[in-house]
């Protein structure tokens, strides 16, 4: 069986025989590859596209319009805004001595107004520490009359009692 033809029949490899159908596979594969993934020709339209637009349609259109931005632009810094920044500066330097002067008067002012309400506030706590001192002395005077009556009723009180022990010492010497 060794010298049978069937034993020396290679095996059919897919890849290695051509036109078999794995490279029309691959060839197919490497086309929708292309069609759906490359976006180079895609990306190269719009570019050609797009220098054409504004090469040809509209000439120097955006060069003018750029250029008379930067002509404005640069007026602007050169003239425009040192004058408004001088003027500023001069109206800010009036307004903030006006400020000055408004802030010292309100000071002024609001002293004035503090001295006025404090002078009867200083009047009143006169008159209530002078009718404390009122209240206090007359305190003074009702605690002593208290401890003159307290004194004079423990005196009548030792005397009764010094009276009831006589009286029961008679009472039982008998």
């Amino acid at each position: 069986m060794s010298g049978s033809p069937l034993h020396t029949i290679k095996k059919w490899d897919p890849l290695t025989s051509p036109g078999t159908s794995a490279q029309i596979i691959i060839k197919d594969l490497g086309e929708i590859h292309s069609r759906l993934l490359d976006h180079r020709p895609v990306i190269q339209g719009e570019t050609r596209y797009f220098v054409k637009e504004f090469e040809e349609k509209r000439g120097f259109r955006e060069m003018r319009v750029l250029e008379n931005v930067k002509n404005s632009t640069s007026e602007a810094n050169d003239q425009t805004l040192p004058s408004c920044k001088k003027a500023m500066q001069d109206n800010l330097n009036r307004a903030l001595q006006t400020l000055k002067v408004a802030n010292q008067t309100i000071c002024r002012l609001q002293q004035q107004q503090q001295e006025r309400t404090n002078e009867p506030l200083k009047a009143s706590d006169e008159r209530r520490r002078a009718q404390w001192e009122e209240i206090m002395k007359e305190q003074e005077k009702w605690q002593a009359a208290v401890d003159e009556e307290h004194k004079k009723a423990m005196e009548r009180l030792r005397e009764q009692y010094t009276a009831m022990e006589k009286e029961l010492a008679k009472s039982v010497s008998f």
